[in-house]
């Protein structure tokens, strides 16, 4: 059975007095601890239907549930990791990653030690003091992912979080979200531009169409973990989704 469910999903909208159509009639069941990558043309809706998903905009039509309860709204139960760093400046590493406890009023003692735990995961427990600007963008994308898990959620929405980084960093950032995702066992569905880190991160990728977006095509990943990124069987995989990607392209 699905731990979410997204059905029948619409999403329009006005701009200049015209209408225009983003999402059309998506139809998705995500299991649980299940690891989802979306991917398709710039503009065809990833993003949107994310954040449909988080609670931070509604669809049109349609509808979306988790343990089948409507979502209506954000919640904990869904932590959202975005591609800018979205950290306050003004708070330490380790109190950037309580505030969701602090919102909670979780008491003062069990914030500092689930924070220093989630730090420990994330491999930063020497960086509490520290401020956002004295880190890397991995590392503030890591202290990120620790904010987002220190409210245990029941899955982890990721839009393009890797995208401002340096290859060498996002090739190490993909092989140590999957090292933290294979300890906490979350759902997480991950917006991505880059093919590579799709098969390389995946269960399961969802192609989309160029917009409006519709569910074009969704291949699950038979290749067992760790994943050779240059393997034949992923070759293969690579080059049916850059067949149905080219596809779409050329029709924007």
């Amino acid at each position: 059975m699905a731990l979410l469910e997204i059905k029948g999903v619409y999403k329009q909208f006005f701009a200049d007095g015209k209408e225009m159509e983003a999402l059309h009639d998506i139809n998705l069941g995500i299991r649980e601890n299940e690891f989802v990558c979306f991917i398709g043309p710039s503009g065809c809706g990833k993003t949107t239907l994310l954040r449909i998903v988080a609670g931070l905009e509604d669809p049109t039509s349609g509808t979306v549930t988790l343990d089948g309860i409507p979502i209506k709204g954000p919640s904990p139960e869904r932590g959202m990791v975005f591609q800018e760093y979205s950290l306050f400046p003004w708070r330490t590493v380790l109190d950037n990653i309580v505030f969701g406890l602090e919102l909670k009023k979780v008491p003062l003692d069990e914030q500092k030690r689930l924070g220093r735990q989630y730090l420990k995961m994330v491999g930063l427990e020497s960086f509490e003091t520290r401020y956002p600007h004295e880190l890397s963008g991995g590392m503030k994308q890591r202290v990120a992912i620790a904010r987002a898990l220190v409210n245990n959620p029941r899955a982890i929405l990721m839009d393009e979080p890797f995208g401002a980084l340096d290859a060498q960093t996002r090739n190490i950032m993909q092989s140590e979200l999957l090292r933290i995702w294979e300890e906490e066992k979350k759902t997480v569905i991950f917006v991505t531009h880059s093919v590579d880190e799709a098969i390389y991160l995946a269960d399961t990728i969802v192609i989309m169409s160029a917009r409006p977006g519709r569910i074009k095509d969704v291949i699950e990943i038979p290749i067992p973990r760790p994943r050779s990124r240059t393997s034949s069987e992923v070759n293969q995989i690579r080059d049916r989704i850059l067949c149905d990607l080219r596809s779409e392209m050329l029709t924007c």
